[in-house]
């Protein structure tokens, strides 16, 4: 925040491969949904301050690195919140509490349930945690599913294997997975049969307790005056999802 104000400069994480939320197809800026978020909250957080963007990207696997060795200073690219990155990551928010859903191939008609995955070829994206809760039993997992784990460097990359039929079935969030649906109709089908509520939070270096807070009012306010809602609906109103309407309850900053 301190940076923001005093130098007019901020680095942004963000995805570049994913349609709808962060996607960079050329020399410009990343456009998406998390890329209007971020700067939402940069701007908010700067008050009058004029606010030039650095952006980065910010692939899952390295994530946390980038936060640590001050490559970022805040990271917002569908990065869930969970307790096994709490060590290394303090989080604003969450802004959004979306669903993990599961994609198929439209034609694939073996698969229509989540349970339906048993014994078939699952995408492990690199950083991602999302196949563990299908592969793994709770606290960490949820369904406990025996499957076949094929790598992919991110999840644009697991994709691309879906569609060659090296792999059948790509579970995550479902905004995510809308995004790279809407790309190519009538290829893909999302099962809309949920395994969790995932939120989605501002990544920030560990112990920035002052930047959190403010983060968590940034997006408090990106609900009140209805931004939050725009957004949701400017990038994925044509996908057919029941999407978020409420701001979700702040985390707290440790």
């Amino acid at each position: 925040m301190d940076k923001i104000r005093n130098s007019g400069t901020v680095a942004v994480g963000t995805k570049w491969d994913q349609p709808s939320l962060g996607l960079k197809t050329g020399p410009g800026e990343p456009q998406g949904f998390d890329t209007d978020v971020a700067r939402y909250i940069v701007k908010n957080l700067a008050g009058d301050t004029p606010v030039r963007i650095t952006w980065r990207e910010s692939p899952s696997s390295t994530r946390e690195a980038l936060l640590q060795n001050g490559t970022v200073d805040m990271i917002v690219a569908s990065y869930t919140i969970t307790e096994a990155r709490r060590p290394k990551v303090t989080f604003g928010g969450p802004y959004v509490i979306v669903q993990q859903d599961t994609m198929v191939r439209a034609d694939d008609t073996s698969i229509k349930k989540v349970n339906d995955l048993r014994g078939k070829r699952i995408c492990l994206a690199e950083g991602s945690n999302s196949y563990r809760r299908i592969v793994e039993p709770p606290p960490d997992g949820r369904l406990g599913l025996p499957a076949e784990l094929v790598p992919a460097g991110n999840y644009s990359d697991c994709v691309r294997k879906l569609a060659a039929g090296q792999l059948d079935a790509v579970s995550t969030e479902n905004l995510l997975l809308a995004g790279f649906a809407e790309q190519e109709p009538g290829r893909f089908r999302l099962l809309n049969d949920p395994i969790t509520n995932e939120k989605w939070g501002v990544g920030l270096k560990k112990g920035d307790t002052a930047t959190c807070e403010a983060v968590n009012r940034a997006i408090a306010e990106m609900w009140r005056d209805g931004t939050a809602s725009r957004l949701l609906h400017k990038w994925f109103g044509r996908t057919g999802l029941d999407l978020p309407s409420s701001l979700p309850r702040a985390e707290g900053c440790p």
